[in-house]
C-alpha cells in the first residue's frame, strides 16, 4: 500500500548522494523503489562494486530494488557521442547527454511505466513551482490549478560548491513535473552526516567526472577507441614546434607539453589540417572572445524569451556566471585567416557585421555577447544561462 499516495523511483548508483536521497524519501513516508542502471562493462573499472552497494542500501532501507541494463543505449547515446565529438575537434560533455538521454530519458520512461509518480536522483539542484505569466488585467497572477498558471523552475542548489544545475539545463516542463531532488536544501557535509547517522552502506569516495573511461584515464580511453593520428603542433605564424598524436588529446586553453621551451597553451584545433595551434602566452588575445554562438538551445520554461535578453552565462562547470546579452538566430562566420596570416583583431568578435549577413535555417541558434572577453570558449562545451539563481536554459557552444 502506498503511503502519502505517491510512489517514487530513485536512481541509485551506490554512492552517498543517491543513497541518502532514497533514505530521505523513505523516512518521509513515500513508497520508494531503487533502480541501479548498468551502463557499461564495469568489470574493467573501479566502479564494479557500485551495484553491490546500491543493493545493500536498498536492503537496509527495506525498499524494492531493480537492475536496469542500459549498456546498449548508453554506448549508442553517450559513449559514441563522446568519441564522435572529440574526433570532430570539439570537447564534449557526456554527463549532460547522460542526464538528458539516460537518467531523465530512458530511466524516467521506465519508472513511469512501472507506475511511479516521480523519479528522484541525488543531484544537487532545486525545483520550485511558481506562478506563471500572463497576468490578469488587475495585475494578479492567473493561478490555474494544475494547469497553465504554474511553471516549474530549476534553481541552483543550497550547496553552491556541489551545485549541479549546469548539467540539467536541458530539462523541460514535462520532465520537471515528474522529478524530485531530495538533496536540494542540503549541503554535502550534511549528507555525509545523515549517511553516518543512518549507517548506510554506501560506496565511499566522490564520483568520477566521466564514469566510463576506466582506471587508465581519459587519454588511454581515447587512444584505445580513436587510436592515434599524428600531426603538427604549430604557432599562429605556421611555424612547426612539435608533433601531436591526435587532436582529441587536446582542448582549447589547455596547457600543452610539446617538448620545447614553454609553457604553451592550445589556441585552436585545426581539423582540416590536423594541426594543434598553440601560443606561449597564457593570456594570448587569440584565446579571448567576447561572443559565441550557441546551438540547440533549450529554454526550461518552454517559452522562447524576447531578445535581446540580459542575463548571466557559464561557459563551463564551476566557471563564474558572467554578464551577457543573448540575441537570436545567427550562424558562425567563416574563419578570416589561415595559418601563417593572423586574423585581424576585429574578426574575433563574431558580432561584427553578423546580423546583416548571417543566414541560418536552425531556429535555436543564439549569439551570446559577454560584457568582458572570456578565455578559452570551447566548441562542444555548454553555455548555460542564469537569472540570479534560476537556470533559464542553455545550449552547445558551436563557435
Amino acid at each position: 500500500m502506498r503511503k502519502n499516495g505517491k510512489k517514487i523511483v530513485v536512481a541509485m548508483s551506490g554512492g552517498v548522494d543517491s543513497s541518502v536521497a532514497a533514505a530521505l524519501l523513505k523516512k518521509r513516508g513515500f513508497e520508494v523503489e531503487g533502480i541501479f542502471m548498468k551502463l557499461f562493462n564495469s568489470k574493467q573499472l573501479t566502479v564494479n562494486s557500485h551495484e553491490k552497494h546500491a543493493k545493500s542500501v536498498a536492503e537496509k532501507l527495506g525498499i524494492r530494488f531493480k537492475v536496469l541494463n542500459l549498456r546498449k543505449e548508453f554506448k549508442k547515446r553517450v559513449i559514441d557521442y563522446f568519441l564522435k565529438e572529440f574526433k570532430a575537434g570539439r570537447t564534449p560533455n557526456p554527463c549532460v547527454v547522460c542526464n538528458q538521454q539516460i537518467k531523465f530519458g530512458l530511466l524516467l520512461d521506465e519508472s513511469l511505466g512501472m507506475g511511479a509518480d516521480y523519479i528522484a536522483t541525488g543531484h544537487y539542484a532545486r525545483i520550485k513551482i511558481s506562478p506563471n505569466l500572463p497576468f490578469t488585467k488587475g495585475g494578479t497572477p492567473s493561478f490555474v490549478k494544475g494547469g497553465r498558471g504554474w511553471i516549474s523552475k530549476l534553481l541552483t542548489a543550497k550547496d553552491k560548491i556541489k551545485d549541479q544545475s549546469y548539467f540539467l539545463y536541458n530539462l523541460t516542463q514535462k520532465k520537471l513535473a515528474k522529478i524530485l531532488f531530495p538533496l536540494e536544501d542540503y549541503k554535502k557535509l550534511e549528507v555525509y552526516k545523515m549517511a553516518e547517522k543512518w549507517d548506510l552502506p554506501y560506496k565511499k569516495g566522490e564520483s568520477v567526472d566521466i564514469c566510463f573511461i576506466g582506471r587508465k584515464g581519459h587519454r588511454e580511453f581515447l587512444k584505445k577507441h580513436l587510436k592515434i593520428k599524428p600531426g603538427k603542433i604549430i604557432d599562429a605564424s605556421g611555424k612547426v614546434l612539435g608533433k601531436h598524436q591526435g587532436l582529441w588529446f587536446y582542448t582549447i586553453g589547455q596547457r600543452a607539453d610539446i617538448g620545447g621551451p614553454g609553457p604553451f597553451y592550445v589556441v585552436e584545433l585545426d581539423v582540416e589540417n590536423n594541426a594543434v595551434v598553440v601560443s606561449n602566452k597564457f593570456r594570448d588575445e587569440a584565446l579571448y572572445k567576447k561572443s559565441l554562438v550557441a546551438e540547440n538551445v533549450n529554454w526550461i520554461s518552454g517559452i522562447v524569451p524576447k531578445t535581446p535578453l540580459k542575463c548571466r552565462a557559464r561557459i563551463r562547470y564551476h566557471h563564474a556566471a558572467v554578464p551577457c546579452v543573448i540575441a537570436r538566430r545567427v550562424a558562425c562566420p567563416q574563419r578570416l585567416a589561415k595559418h601563417g596570416r593572423r586574423a585581424p583583431r576585429q574578426s574575433r568578435d563574431i558580432t561584427k557585421g553578423l546580423f546583416r549577413s548571417a543566414h541560418n535555417d536552425e531556429q535555436n541558434n543564439y549569439i551570446v555577447e559577454f560584457k568582458n572577453p572570456q578565455r578559452a570558449i570551447t566548441p562542444g562545451q555548454l553555455v548555460v544561462f542564469y537569472k540570479r539563481n534560476e537556470v533559464l536554459g542553455g545550449g552547445v557552444i558551436k563557435c
